[in-house]
């Protein structure tokens, strides 16, 4: 089953298709960030706020967010012990 997290904005992003959250303040993802803007794989979802993490997905897309990556990271964990909690209950 899919497990959808709550990117900012009422964006939502599959959890099972998210390789990584990172910060965009190194200079290796800002040119990950500017050549996926290029080849149109990048994803905004800042709705013009400053963008505060980037997740790397599965498809090499980039999806750009304005909240911080530990508040994602959190909202994913709790998606992922909440399918724990859903398997275990149909057991």
């Amino acid at each position: 089953m899919n497990r959808l997290i709550h990117v900012g904005f009422g964006n939502i992003v599959n959890m099972e298709k998210l390789i990584a959250i990172v910060t965009p303040d190194s200079a290796p993802v800002k040119r990950m960030v500017q050549g996926a803007r290029e080849t149109g794989l990048a994803v905004d979802a800042t709705q013009g706020r400053k963008t505060k993490s980037v997740l790397v997905m599965e498809n090499g897309q980039l999806v750009l967010s304005a909240l911080l990556p530990e508040t994602i990271a959190g909202r994913a964990q709790g998606a992922a012990d909440g399918a724990e909690a859903d398997e275990a209950e149909e057991a």
